[in-house]
């Protein structure tokens, strides 16, 4: 029953959930004194925004100080906040995500600047009524798309009314690059307009700077060919030089006639490269070129053209001291012109550049910037319009699983706390209590203590990249089926299917009935062992006596090993052998003679305390043990994993446990399978079940455990 906290401030309620006590928040109240509310009385410390089945939108402005979780401090400051806007905190516990704008508290600073937003809001989207949503507030382009400024420091084309601004804004989104404006539009903020103007001037003293052209409108192309020739019109200069120093060796400097001969048998259209290798012109020993006189094939062209350019009319040589006039001309303009400043805006034409710097529009701009970032303030009170019905909507939901855990133990199926991701359809089962796994180093270090059997799965989909992995506690029903590479199904929250594979099986007890026939199958599974072993350890030593059998053969028929004979057979020495065996079955019968007799004197009541007895030797300590691990189930370590800090022990009882797994439930009607296994018979059936029980009872009648019942055991197992 809930009740009242003493010796506090506030009147707190509280209720005991999951084997602890937990404050109530159940009203505005409530959540107003938050601050007042002892932390050690809160069931979580800390959770993490991202990966829980709630609003991550709501969780990020929920986190005031942006470090990626929610912490107290986080809730308090939320609540003091939204409480103290509202004329009526108890709208907080309904979490609808749309209100009446009369509802912000006008006497609350915060809640008078919510509501003039929110009306803003309604405004600016051509809407009636004084009822804004979350919809609405989350909208944020339709919100600004028909305001001139909206605080964020971003003009767009709408920002400017003059015609000579809006060309400057075009012009500046063309070059130098955008920012997008709130409404959506592509815009410019104080850096780009800066940028922009600096980069103009810079385009503007770089083209004022230009040298004269060298060759008028062929200078581009004389730069190439003069580019491209340089290097082979100084190499035939300094050859021709050398020649003249040796004329002895001007053959040798000039084109061999062995490299003309080599090719000379081939298709020479195919050799450009090789003839491009020979000396430009012939090496005579004179320092020029005569364009009257044969040039190389491979060059010729380039070099006629570059002449008609360079030289005078009247000049058919180049000497050297024209070819490095000619190329200091070039240099200065190549100079110039590798040294260009403000490359961005060229591609607006000189023509237009000049325009832009003349008209001079980056003050106004500037101005444009000042006036939109003057309702900066007010933009952002609209932003937490957005932020108020976020929070709205989903704060006490977070605080029913954050301050208490409500929602986890809460009777109704179809409430799910939110760190509850989905449904495992398992071996006839579905389990809900599926949780996402976000660190698996972190779950096998302290996921076992929780005391739950967990199954983990990873999990994949079509409609999704990529894999999750999740842990789910199965809390009711058998185990035997559940094995590592099982194959299932998991739907989340929002109704995907998954395909899951278990990975990784944590064991611990389902329920006290399970434990109880527990110690019966593990016997049984032992047994199977012993047998399975025993006849394949037979089989072994069969397959390898017949084996060497079999290789021994052919070596004795070679050796002409005769025959052994079997020797006759010696009852003599088997006489003890059958001794033996008479006296053990003569012990034998008299031991069940005497149990026998013993059950006769027993009185009904001996008997079935005899038989409670029994059950209870073999099933009692595992059935014990069990019921002591499930009192201990809890939950914290499994969120612990996950990043959270529980600040409170959250146990899952033994019913609470049968709640969050569905065993599937079929009608109770009376089928014949005519493919079904031919069992024992009744009678069958009962013989082996008092053969057991009979052998239990001899086991401990021998052994003295049955002398409170006055059935001591039998002189010759007395202890000595």
């Amino acid at each position: 029953m809930a009740k009242k906290g003493k010796n506090l401030n506030y009147k707190w309620e509280f209720d005991n959930v999951g084997g602890t006590t937990r404050v109530k928040i159940r009203s505005g109240a409530d959540i107003a004194h938050l601050g007042e509310l002892d932390p050690t009385m809160w069931t979580v410390l800390s959770c993490p925004v991202k990966g829980l089945e709630i609003d991550e939108k709501s969780m990020a402005y929920i986190d005031t100080d942006k470090d990626g979780k929610i912490r107290v401090n986080d809730v308090v400051a939320t609540a003091k906040w939204a409480t103290g806007a509202l004329k009526n905190p108890d709208l907080l516990v309904e979490g609808k995500s749309s209100l009446d704008i009369n509802e912000f508290n006008g006497e609350n600073p915060d809640g008078l600047a919510l509501r003039n937003s929110a009306r803003q809001i309604l405004r600016n989207l051509g809407k009636e009524g004084d009822v804004i949503s979350m919809e609405e507030t989350s909208n944020i382009a339709a919100i600004f798309a028909g305001t001139r400024f909206n605080g964020d420091g971003v003009i767009t084309d709408a920002s400017a009314e003059d015609e000579q601004d809006k060309a400057a804004i075009a012009a500046a989104l063309e070059t130098i690059g955008k920012i997008d404006d709130r409404s959506g539009a592509p815009g410019i903020d104080k850096d780009i307009i800066e940028n922009f103007y600096k980069t103009l001037a810079e385009y503007r003293g770089w083209l004022d700077a230009a040298p004269e052209l060298p060759f008028g409108e062929n200078t581009d192309t004389a730069i190439a060919l003069y580019t491209a020739l340089d290097a082979k019109v100084k190499d035939f200069f300094m050859r021709s030089k050398l020649a003249a120093f040796t004329p002895d060796n001007a053959s040798k400097l000039d084109v061999q006639a062995g490299r003309i001969e080599a090719i000379s048998s081939e298709d020479l259209s195919g050799k450009a490269d090789e003839i491009a290798s020979y000396p430009i012109a012939s090496i005579t020993g004179k320092p020029e070129i005569s364009l009257g006189s044969a040039l190389n094939p491979a060059w010729e062209s380039r070099l006629r053209e570059l002449a008609k350019i360079v030289l005078a009319p009247d000049t058919d040589t180049i000497t050297e001291e024209i070819w490095a006039k000619t190329g200091a001309r070039i240099a200065a303009y190549v100079s110039w012109k590798s040294a260009k400043a403000g490359a961005a805006v060229e591609s607006l034409g000189e023509v237009k550049v000049r325009l832009l710097l003349e008209q001079d529009r980056k003050e106004s701009l500037l101005g444009l910037v000042t006036a939109d970032l003057e309702l900066k303030a007010e933009s952002e009170s609209i932003d937490n319009v957005d932020r108020f019905l976020h929070v709205l909507k989903d704060f006490y939901r977070l605080l029913r699983n954050f301050i208490t855990f409500d929602d986890f133990y809460c009777n109704d199926k179809s409430v799910k706390a939110i760190f509850q991701s989905g449904t495992l359809i398992i071996d006839q089962r579905a389990c809900h209590l599926c949780i996402n796994v976000e660190d698996m180093g972190r779950h096998n270090s302290t996921a076992a203590a929780s005391g739950m059997y967990l199954v983990y799965c990873d999990c994949t989909t079509q409609s999704k990249p990529g894999k999750i992995t999740i842990a789910a506690a199965v809390t009711a029903g058998e185990v035997g089926d559940l094995f590592v590479g099982k194959n299932a199904v998991y739907y989340d929250n929002a109704g995907t299917e998954w395909d899951a594979v278990i990975t990784k099986i944590i064991e611990n007890p389902i329920s006290v009935a399970q434990a109880f026939w527990s110690p019966y199958r593990r016997m049984a599974k032992m047994v199977e062992d012993l047998i399975n072993k025993s006849a394949a350890d037979k089989d072994a030593k069969l397959m390898k006596d017949a084996t060497e059998k079999i290789n021994a053969a052919p070596a004795a028929t070679a050796s002409g090993d005769a025959k052994q004979v079997a020797p006759p057979f010696d009852i003599g020495k088997f006489v003890g052998i059958f001794a033996a065996i008479g006296m053990a079955l003569g012990m034998i019968g008299t031991a069940i003679a005497t149990i026998f007799d013993k059950f006769i004197d027993l009185s009904l009541m001996q008997l079935v305390l005899v038989f409670l007895a029994i059950i209870l030797i073999i099933s009692g300590p595992a059935m014990v043990m069990a019921w002591m691990k499930l009192r201990r189930r809890n939950i914290a370590p499994l969120l612990n994993a996950n990043g959270w800090a529980i600040n409170a022990s959250s146990k899952i009882s033994i019913v609470f446990g049968e709640t969050l797994t569905d065993l599937a439930k079929f009608p109770k009607i009376k089928l014949k399978d005519p493919y079904a296994r031919k069992g024992l018979s009744p009678a069958a059936r009962i013989l082996i079940t008092l053969a057991v029980l009979g052998i239990a009872f001899l086991a401990l009648w021998l052994t003295g455990l049955l002398a409170w019942a006055g059935l001591a055991a039998p002189a010759l197992f007395h202890c000595c």
